[in-house]
């Protein structure tokens, strides 16, 4: 799989400040990584090195195989942007704005003209497309800066807080979007603290807090990490009826009880479910469901940041 993201030891210090430190990321083709942590963790440093905005301190780092410090133009021609401040101009109109950007991004005007009306229209901005920017409301000037983004097909997006400042319908406008923009040549990064979002959009997760990365993997993969094998809730309809939950089957813990639903930690769950669904049912229990709990990005955070807490205490 083509690597289409790569950093290494990518270090960013404004004068006393380390505002991102020895950040290490490998992001595939197809892929898309959200980068989830607070305001100031170091989310938008990170991006705009990789986007060849800033010059890392120390490190190294590489965007669709061009160095970001030796081949930054090459960098910024590959790249779709969207910044966490649009630097709109508020004279021009939206037409206007996507012709201009088009003419810099070298597009002809047939293309430039087809994009611009595509992406007006994806967004919901095409009966807006002659208002200046300057009348836009902060939802329709993200989604514009999003579609300046998207202007020249970039094989590598980066989106600092993509659905900041937006009411829901235009945030799942946004989401949806970005979901639709998924494929096998295109990577997506994507900076967040919005938990939901990410978990929805991501393929890998990177938890950044104080310019470190604390924990970066697969999304299903890091939160078994952090939060243990998965869990099963067996509904009951007569509840548990003075169950007391001895004998039960290898590679099974109990972890929870209420008066009307048991909940297990499995390991090798295809294996194991069956046996002990028929344990269950030899316990005179009146089964109503089985199904998976499945673990939640917010859990998976909280754990993260908690552990790391931890490790500066002992420090």
């Amino acid at each position: 799989m083509t690597i289409m993201i790569r950093a290494e030891g990518l270090t960013k210090q404004f004068d006393d400040f380390l505002a991102v430190d020895g950040v290490n990321l490998e992001v595939s083709a197809g892929q898309v990584l959200v980068i989830l942590g607070p305001n100031g963790a170091g989310k938008t440093t990170t991006v705009r090195m990789l986007t060849s905005i800033l010059r890392p301190t120390r490190g190294t780092a590489s965007v669709a195989g061009f160095d970001v410090v030796k081949e930054a133009h090459k960098v910024r021609a590959v790249v779709g942007v969207l910044t966490e401040h649009h630097g709109l101009y508020g004279r021009m109109n939206g037409v206007e704005y996507l012709e201009f950007f088009g003419k810099l991004y070298g597009l002809d005007n047939t293309t430039c003209q087809r994009r611009s009306n595509e992406l007006l229209e994806q967004f919901g901005l095409q009966d807006a497309g002659k208002k200046r920017l300057g009348q836009y409301s902060k939802g329709m000037r993200q989604k514009l800066s999003l579609a300046r983004a998207l202007l020249h097909e970039p094989p590598v997006l980066l989106l600092d807080e993509p659905t900041s400042a937006m009411d829901p319908e235009s945030s799942r406008m946004v989401r949806n979007a970005i979901s639709g923009l998924r494929s096998k040549e295109r990577t997506i990064v994507l900076c967040t603290h919005n938990l939901s979002e990410a978990e929805e959009l991501a393929d890998q997760v990177a938890i950044i807090r104080g310019g470190r990365i604390l924990m970066n993997g697969m999304l299903e993969g890091l939160k078994q990490e952090l939060l243990g094998p998965t869990q099963f809730e067996a509904a009951l309809s007569n509840g548990v009826n003075g169950w007391v939950g001895k004998d039960l089957p290898a590679g099974v813990t109990l972890t929870g009880r209420t008066e009307t639903a048991l909940r297990f930690q499995v390991e090798a769950p295809d294996e194991n479910n069956p046996r002990l669904l028929r344990y269950l049912l030899d316990q005179q229990l009146d089964v109503k469901s089985f199904n998976e709990v499945p673990h939640s990005l917010e859990a998976a955070y909280l754990k993260a940041v908690s552990i790391a807490s931890e490790g500066e205490d002992h420090a």
